[in-house]
């Protein structure tokens, strides 16, 4: 049993409403034609018989020394002697004036004792013309007349005649209409029965996904299995990457609520700690211990924004307006340390492939280290690449021993104890770019101190 659901929304009932309407359309025509074909066929056989026996007549007659029309040799059709056969002939008499004078002065012996009665209508000598008459028994037939002028009796003519039962043209016409019926219809119902087939083998492998995403849905499996048809299995393809992706996103959330947990629950404890006995320097530690838990509690909303915005398409931002804006931002945070900065471009004017908010967070912590470290220069340059968008930050500060500049990266880790801060810039940049699958590099700068060259995904033409 075919369950169509609802028959608007149907996929299988509209192949199947589209392939009758086409079979019954395509079959009728088809009947129609070959029907018109047959017809003109019989009547083209009746015609062509009918002047056969015509130009039998016309050969045979003659004209005796009575001036009578005789003939040499009767006509070889048998039907012609048998009465009230279905085919007959006969020769009227015209007058002078073309006008018939007398009828059946000689007649086929099917005629028996009945005379045609044909409508005088004068042709030409010679030309052939078809009429509906009434026959023997008020048969009707149809017939053909010519007028002939023998030598013998120029001045008055002859009407030859020659009629068959027009029978002879409905009933095969008839029977093969009957016949043509009944082969069309069958020829119709095994294509209706194969399209009902082709549209249910054909919609098949869509039930087995049905199944696998009720498998899903009830949590039997993770995804969807099987193969199917070229034309699904793109789709299905697409939907497993959903799936993947989808699973990747709770376990980085589960991970990330993980670590967040983990990274306050210290400062949590160091605060419950200090509260339970008098301490002149609670303000203090509370104000460090707050703010430690705030950039933690930042870094870890940061790479869950991050996760979710690289999944996003058509997510773009320009990196030159976050440049200055977040420049002027450091020129009044550090207003106490002159620092002198060079941007360098080129001509371009780079798209990063990701969202505003991370790019700022990315540029803010690099533009803070350098800020921080460096003793008065700071070199900034933006470059793109095909797909691919550097930033690199040179400063002039004491730079980075080899075997610190892997360590810095580590949440946590700090360069120098002495200064200020929780460790999380560089690591949150890290975190940050590998989400988007760039990455960040540190090495010698040329100005004397430490290079930090991020690189992201870029906007290959903008939009």
């Amino acid at each position: 049993m075919i369950a169509l659901g609802n028959p608007g929304r149907s996929l299988r009932l509209r192949l199947l409403a589209g392939t009758l309407v086409w079979i019954v359309a395509t079959i009728a025509i088809a009947g129609w034609s070959l029907s018109g074909l047959f017809q003109q066929h019989v009547a083209h056989q009746l015609r062509a018989g009918l002047e056969l026996h015509l130009g039998q007549l016309t050969a045979n007659l003659a004209i005796d020394a009575q001036e009578q029309a005789t003939l040499t040799a009767l006509l070889s059709d048998p039907r012609l002697s048998r009465p009230y056969s279905g085919l007959y002939w006969q020769i009227d008499g015209l007058s002078e004036g073309g006008a018939v004078e007398r009828r059946g002065i000689l007649r086929s012996r099917s005629l028996w004792d009945t005379l045609l009665e044909v409508p005088d209508d004068a042709p030409a000598d010679g030309e052939i013309h078809e009429h509906r008459v009434i026959g023997p028994d008020g048969t009707p037939l149809e017939a053909i007349e010519r007028l002939v002028y023998p030598a013998e009796l120029p001045e008055r003519g002859l009407r030859l005649i020659v009629a068959a039962d027009a029978r002879l043209f409905s009933e095969p016409v008839e029977q093969f209409n009957g016949l043509l019926a009944g082969s069309l219809g069958l020829l119709g119902l095994g294509l209706i029965i194969a399209a009902i087939v082709q549209v249910v083998i054909g919609l098949r492998p869509l039930g087995h996904l049905r199944r696998a995403l009720m498998r899903l849905r009830e949590g039997s499996a993770q995804r969807i299995e099987g193969r199917f048809p070229q034309e699904v299995q793109p789709l299905v393809d697409d939907f497993n990457a959903v799936l993947a992706n989808n699973a990747r996103i709770v376990s980085h959330a589960r991970t990330q609520a993980g670590n967040l947990a983990h990274a306050v629950k210290t400062p949590l404890t160091i605060l419950a700690n200090a509260a339970a006995r008098p301490d002149p320097a609670l303000p203090q530690l509370v104000t460090e211990q707050v703010a430690m838990a705030r950039r933690q509690v930042d870094h870890h909303l940061a790479r869950s924004r991050a996760a979710a915005a690289v999944t996003m398409p058509g997510v773009q931002s320009r990196v030159r307006p976050q440049l200055d804006s977040l420049l002027r931002v450091m020129e009044r945070l550090y207003r106490d340390k002159p620092v002198s900065v060079i941007i360098d471009e080129g001509n371009s004017d780079p798209l990063f492939r990701g969202d505003q908010q991370d790019l700022q967070e990315m540029l803010g912590n690099l533009l803070e280290n350098g800020w921080k470290w460096t003793t008065s220069r700071l070199k900034i340059t933006v470059r793109r690449a095909n797909d691919l968008l550097a930033i690199v930050v040179d400063d002039d500060g004491p730079g980075l021993a080899p075997e610190q500049r892997e360590a810095v990266l580590a949440r946590g880790v700090r360069a120098d104890e002495q200064v200020p801060g929780t460790g999380l810039g560089l690591a949150i940049v890290n975190d940050l770019a590998q989400l988007y699958g760039g990455s960040i590099a540190l090495e010698p700068s040329p100005l004397g101190g430490l290079r930090v060259t991020l690189v992201l995904p870029a906007v290959t033409a903008p939009r």
